[in-house]
């Protein structure tokens, strides 16, 4: 395996699944027609249409990056917050990167079918917190097999439900 570049999607699924971060770090791709995907996209492409979308900056893609009252804002749009832990921590990971290339901003999740927004805020605390996360997740991406699959509840939504458990 190459040298391995952290980004959002890998600390995302960090908080679901360590096995789809290893999948994912191994570019073992998901089913691209599971319909949970093609919602999460469809999503993605059609909410907040007037905003800016996806600017890449080094390893991380921001869904919205916007300017308002002086500060900038980092947008991610979720289908659902009922991954807020893992969609929390991705922002956080966002703003971080932002923070390592000079830039400071606030993050604002979006869930769009709940009409719901959270404010996110990097501190010191939840920089240690993210720079524990990147080294175990270096950790879990540096070994020779993925963990075995274990049966959780995001199983049943997963675009690996397949290759896990056929």
């Amino acid at each position: 395996m190459n040298d391995l570049t952290i980004n959002g999607t890998l600390v995302w699924y960090y908080f679901i699944c360590k096995r789809e971060v290893w999948l994912m770090a191994h570019n073992i791709i998901p089913d691209q027609d599971d319909p949970n995907i093609d919602l999460g996209r469809f999503i993605h492409e059609n909410s907040y249409s007037r905003e800016k979308k996806e600017l890449s900056l080094g390893n991380v893609k921001l869904d919205i990056l916007n300017k308002r009252e002086g500060r900038l804002l980092i947008g991610e749009v979720k289908k659902s917050s009922k991954y807020l832990e893992s969609a929390k921590m991705q922002l956080s990971y966002y703003l971080l990167e932002l923070k390592r290339h000079g830039l400071e901003g606030t993050g604002i999740l979006m869930f769009p079918k709940e009409r719901k927004r959270i404010e996110i805020k990097l501190d010191d605390e939840l920089i240690e917190k993210l720079e524990e996360i990147e080294r175990d997740i270096l950790r879990i991406c540096y070994e020779p097999f993925p963990q075995k699959p274990k049966k959780i509840n995001f199983c049943n939504k997963c675009g690996y439900r397949e290759f896990c458990w056929a």
